[in-house]
């Protein structure tokens, strides 16, 4: 998967503030649309689908990620945003909707095909499985060191 194709520097935001997941989502999606990656819809959608099929994963050391995403017929053109959290926000866990996680990395999807949506969370449950990644992903300063390591991660085959 080419990194390039979906994501660059623009797309990613370090210390985003946000009082709850309907902020955050808010934040990405009104980003993704206005790059031109998704419609109107897209932001509605995405909360409706956190709220029925939650996306929060609960990892080691009690680390969280969410990736909020929605139907392909929101989307005009495949995309992304990444976002980690200058402070956690609780998003529900998808094995268990009734547990709530404090998530500090979210992965916030747009894409255009259920193909490439099963290709993205493939490989996204990759890179979070990977500590050294995943880690560096929650550390990171800056959106150029978050590009280099998801691209990194990528072109090993991840």
């Amino acid at each position: 998967m080419n990194t390039t194709s979906f994501l660059s520097r623009e797309d990613i935001f370090t210390g985003l503030t946000a009082r709850n997941a309907n902020e955050v989502i808010g934040q990405l999606a009104d980003h993704l649309l206005s790059r031109g990656k998704v419609r109107s819809s897209y932001r509605g959608a995405v909360e409706e689908r956190e709220r029925t099929m939650p996306t929060g994963l609960p990892l080691e050391d009690g680390l969280a990620v969410a990736v909020p995403h929605t139907d392909p017929e929101h989307v005009i053109a495949s995309g992304a945003a990444v976002a980690t959290l200058k402070e956690p926000v609780t998003f529900r866990s998808m094995d268990d909707p009734d547990k709530e996680l404090p998530v500090r990395l979210v992965f916030m999807l747009a894409l255009h095909s259920k193909e490439e949506q099963l290709e993205m969370l493939s490989a996204i449950g990759g890179l979070i499985q990977d500590n050294k990644t995943l880690q560096s992903l929650c550390e990171a300063q800056d959106s150029g060191q978050i590009y280099a390591d998801i691209d990194r991660y990528l072109k090993l085959g991840g």
